[in-house]
């Protein structure tokens, strides 16, 4: 029995007998919580070499309980998420119909002739062009154009309500042709994303490229005998030529390509175009943008005092209302949905400024004050976690969601976030285990970055609330089994 152990069951003794020496009772704690620190550092230990663990574990009046490198700085991925939904739900009005956010037309006679359509966009990140759509649908506004004109010259794509930086700073270029690195815009249709499909042809043929007409195609796809389906694209930024290359097999199943659009207006203006054709309107010109360029005062460290009044809003011909904003909140979290989330920071910017990053990166940190989180414990870059210059962390993160839960918006922003082993980016994770159900956490992924940060109901049936990060894992590891077993520890003991 070693030396610890015996002073550890000396002090729960003195417990048992009702000693009055408060002394007793802090070191047979402080035994209990150094010895459970010292069995989650194994279990993390079980991820192997060179992974870097951050892990803070707090009740809900702030006692830690385990704090492993609770003060450094890790890249948080999608947790980040976790302050720009708060954030929206301390800044912004998310409850009710979205009266503010939704994409609008009007017809714009300034120039002689057939009128231009201008389609403009208030930051909503739902307006849809799908066959199947029923609510905030792109389709509605080309109805009101076809009710009032036949002809018309340009449409337009106006996205100049936030300033025109559609990639956050640390956002890695290879990102940027995918769905999970898409543009951000004012001005948004079908998450700005296109589906292509890849369709086996006969052996030693091309494939056939299936779906979207917005791209033009190199088509370097074959069809072979057997095997694996293998595809890869390729795409520069601002750049609609897509190059497709790779194999699929004769006989399989076609093959669904997600991609990211660069430039959001530009498609929904073009998108619109197709729809007003289709109704038997003229379109005399062609899809064309209208940005607003990002300025020295879109910026609050470099402006001085407020920002620029808003010009006065056009008389539109048709405004969409979308749904409450709180279910877009819910899909942020809950399938970390990223330009959802980078277009509740510009939203949340727009209440106050300009629309800019950094505007919303102000308002986030003006929460985190309120919150008592030191600014030196969190640097973000972005709203949704994709850049990699975000830094956070855990002790900082633990503060927030403490907070969080004496807000008035508190519960509503926990049932936004994914549970473990029932549903969003949780819905695999923890199943079978004592945590099943009773974790509600925002999940993070990067090549190199994973975190899970939330609450967790323990054995005792009290909350708990948790900040986990891992960083700089060698290729090929993987940090999620260590953690989740981690956590199941600790709850187990608490």
């Amino acid at each position: 029995m070693t030396r610890r152990t015996t002073a550890f069951r000396a002090a729960l003794l003195l417990l048992a007998l009702g000693a009055p020496l408060p002394v007793a009772a802090e070191q047979a704690q402080a035994l209990r919580q150094q010895t459970l620190q010292q069995h989650v550092e194994a279990v993390l230990s079980e991820a192997g070499p060179g992974t870097r663990f951050g892990l803070v574990v707090t009740t809900l009046d702030g006692r830690e309980i385990v704090a492993i490198a609770p003060d450094k700085r890790f890249v948080p991925a999608s947790n980040t998420k976790i302050f720009t939904t708060a954030a929206a739900f301390e800044t912004l009005q998310v409850n009710g119909p979205d009266t503010t956010g939704g994409a609008a037309v009007r017809l714009d006679h300034s120039r002689p002739g057939a009128p231009d359509v201008v389609l403009t966009g208030h930051g909503d990140a739902r307006l849809s062009s799908a066959p199947d759509c029923i609510a905030n649908c792109l389709a509605e506004l080309a109805d009101a154009v076809a009710a009032r004109t036949r002809v018309v010259r340009d449409v337009v794509g106006d996205d100049s309500l936030f300033p025109d930086e559609r990639w956050a700073p640390g956002v890695s270029w290879e990102d940027i042709p995918t769905r999970y690195g898409t543009a951000t815009s004012a001005l948004t249709l079908d998450d700005n994303e296109l589906d292509l499909r890849v369709v086996p042809g006969a052996t030693g043929a091309h494939a056939t490229i299936e779906g979207h007409r917005y791209f033009t195609i190199d088509n370097d796809v074959t069809t072979v005998a057997s095997g694996e389906t293998g595809l890869d694209y390729h795409r520069l930024p601002n750049s609609r030529d897509l190059r497709l290359s790779g194999t699929i097999a004769a006989g399989a199943e076609p093959a669904l390509l997600r991609l990211g659009i660069d430039d959001p207006a530009h498609h929904a203006a073009w998108r619109l175009k197709d729809l007003l054709e289709a109704r038997g309107v003229r379109v005399t010109g062609g899809a064309t943008t209208r940005h607003r360029p990002l300025a020295p005062a879109d910026n609050p460290a470099v402006r001085k005092g407020a920002p620029a009044a808003r010009p006065p809003a056009p008389e539109f011909l048709a405004r969409l209302t979308p749904p409450p904003l709180v279910e877009d909140v819910r899909t942020v979290n809950k399938v970390s949905q990223n330009l959802h989330a980078e277009l509740l920071l510009r939203r949340i910017a727009r209440e106050s400024g300009s629309g800019s990053i950094a505007d919303g990166q102000a308002a986030v940190a003006n929460m985190l004050a309120r919150a008592g989180v030191e600014p030196w414990r969190t640097e973000l870059h972005d709203g949704s976690g994709m850049s990699t210059y975000n830094r956070v962390s855990p002790r900082g993160l633990v503060r927030l969601l403490r907070w969080t839960v004496g807000q008035p918006w508190g519960e509503a922003f926990r049932e936004t976030l994914p549970v473990g082993g029932v549903d969003g980016t949780l819905e695999r994770r923890f199943k079978g285990t004592p945590l099943e159900g009773k974790v509600f956490a925002k999940t993070g992924t990067l090549s190199v970055a994973s975190a899970l940060s939330g609450f967790m109901t323990a054995a005792s049936g009290q909350t708990l609330v948790f900040s986990s990060f891992a960083n700089d894992m060698p290729d090929g590891a993987s940090a999620t089994a260590a953690v989740d077993a981690a956590l199941n520890l600790i709850a187990a003991e608490n």
